[in-house]
C-alpha cells in the first residue's frame, strides 16, 4: 500500500527533524523543506498528500506559499505558527488553509490533527444515499464528487466539499455551528466556530450569485446555518 505523502515546511531544524520523526513513526513519508521558495520548488516535482506549513519563515513566509498553491492546487494545508493570534488563524482559513496549529503543540494533538485533516481529504462521509442535489443554478453530484454552477465545474477543498455535502444534504433545516464543526472537523473542533464561518465565506464567495446577499447557503443568526432550495 502506498505510503501517505507530507510535505513539511519550517525554517527550525530542531521542529523539522521532531515532526519529521514523529510523522514516520506513524508510517507517513516526509519530505521536508527549510522556506517558502524551497516548498514551491519541491511541489513542483514532488506530489504529497498534505503540506504542514510554518508561517514565519526567510525569503517566502507561509501566508504567501499558501496563497500562491491555493492558485492552483487543492492540496490539504496545516499551518503552524508561534503566534496565538484569532487574526493569523482567520488569516490562514481564508488563504485556503485546512487547519492551523499554534506552538508549542504535543505530538499527539499534531497528529491527531495531521489524521483529521486526511479523513475529510479522503472524504470518509459515506457515500450520500441520494446521487445529486440541486438548488437554482447550483448543482452537486455525489457520486462524483462535482460541484457546478451555471454548468461550470468549481473546484473545492476537501473540507470546502465535505462542508457543503452535510449541508446540502440536509436541506431546508437548520444546522447548529457545534453539529457541523463536530461532522465536517471532529469533536475536537466543536468550539472552533471561526473555522465554520471562514469556511461557509469561502463557499459563498465560489457559488453564490452575490456572497454578500446568499441564496443557497444562508445564516440562522445565533445558531447555525441552512442550505436553501431554490427554484
Amino acid at each position: 500500500m502506498k505510503k501517505t505523502r507530507i510535505l513539511v515546511v519550517d525554517d527550525e531544524l530542531s521542529i523539522l527533524k521532531y515532526l519529521r520523526a514523529n510523522l514516520e513513526a506513524e508510517g507517513y513519508e516526509v519530505l521536508t523543506a527549510m522556506n517558502g521558495v524551497q516548498a514551491l520548488k519541491t511541489l513542483e516535482t514532488e506530489l504529497p498528500d498534505l503540506i504542514v506549513l510554518d508561517i514565519m519563515m526567510p525569503e517566502m513566509d507561509g501566508f504567501e506559499v499558501c496563497h500562491r498553491l491555493r492558485e492552483w492546487s487543492q492540496l490539504p494545508i496545516i499551518m503552524l505558527s508561534a503566534l496565538d493570534d484569532e487574526s493569523d488563524k482567520v488569516q490562514c482559513l481564508d488563504l485556503g488553509a485546512d487547519d492551523y496549529i499554534t506552538k508549542p503543540f504535543g505530538k499527539a494533538e499534531f497528529i491527531a490533527r495531521v489524521r483529521a485533516v486526511m479523513r475529510r481529504a479522503e472524504v470518509a462521509n459515506p457515500t450520500p444515499t441520494v446521487p445529486s442535489v440541486k438548488s437554482g443554478k447550483l448543482e452537486i453530484n455525489f457520486s462524483q464528487r462535482k460541484v457546478t454552477v451555471k454548468g461550470n465545474e468549481v473546484a473545492l477543498t476537501s473540507t470546502e466539499y465535505a462542508l457543503l455535502q452535510e449541508i446540502s444534504l440536509n436541506a431546508g433545516k437548520v444546522l447548529t455551528y457545534t453539529h457541523l464543526l463536530q461532522k465536517v472537523w471532529g469533536t475536537d473542533y466543536a468550539d472552533e466556530r471561526e473555522y465554520l464561518h471562514v469556511f461557509v465565506s469561502r463557499l459563498r464567495a465560489k457559488l453564490e450569485p452575490d456572497p454578500k446577499n446568499p441564496c443557497y447557503i444562508t445564516t440562522v443568526s445565533g445558531v447555525g446555518y441552512r442550505f436553501e432550495e431554490v427554484a
